[in-house]
């Protein structure tokens, strides 16, 4: 009997599906997927670019790239990418490397331009130049709780936190973590873009 009555529904056509039924459904799927793209780059990252050439050779004039915003970042530690804005120091958000957190004590050779964390010289291989100009800021100098210690890769064209008016950066004023290089900029001197450092970026 049920080999019976598989047969009989196996014969009975399909039922006519509505007019524009499909139309609708790609525009659902559509309207689901930019709203989902909407929410995540509202709360969880954005896409930033870089100006000026504070952080070469790491990162270029014109690139973009991708941020995870805080709190999702999650804690900030020495070496990651960060992008800060507070309208003392600039009108435009800033694209730095945290240098040094909370509790812990930088100083810097300007003569060597050895930058020193907790008395102990950083293996920096991402820099530009070794750091050689004094902004101004005294060291030795202890970070405070929940500030974080910021400078450029390419330490002698970069203001960053050597400088007074700059200084350490409350957490507080950090939009979120640069994870990953979207889309790279012209390069400096050729011009041309070198899709090759497409990816994570490496923390130092």
């Amino acid at each position: 009997m049920e080999e019976l009555k598989q047969n009989t529904n196996a014969g009975q056509p399909e039922e006519p599906r509505v007019p524009g039924s499909d139309l609708y459904d790609w525009l659902r799927s559509g309207v689901s997927a930019v709203l989902i793209i909407v929410l995540a780059f509202t709360f969880a990252a954005r896409v930033m670019g870089v100006e000026g050439p504070s952080m070469r050779q790491t990162l270029q004039a014109g690139d973009r790239l991708l941020v995870l915003n805080a709190p999702l970042a999650g804690q900030y530690r020495q070496g990651d990418i960060v992008i800060a804005r507070k309208q003392t120091f600039s009108e435009e958000p800033i694209v730095k490397r945290v240098i040094a957190v909370g509790g812990q004590t930088v100083d810097i050779d300007f003569d060597s331009g050895t930058v020193y964390v907790d008395g102990e010289a950083l293996e920096e291989d991402y820099i530009n130049d070794r750091t050689y100009t004094d902004e101004g800021t005294a060291f030795p100098l202890t970070v405070p709780e929940g500030s974080v210690f910021l400078m450029g890769d390419n330490r002698n064209m970069s203001t960053d936190s050597r400088a007074p008016r700059i200084g350490t950066v409350d957490t507080r004023y950090l939009i979120g973590k640069a994870v990953i290089l979207l889309f790279p900029g012209p390069d400096s001197v050729t011009e041309k873009r070198d899709f090759s450092r497409i990816g994570l970026l490496r923390r130092g």
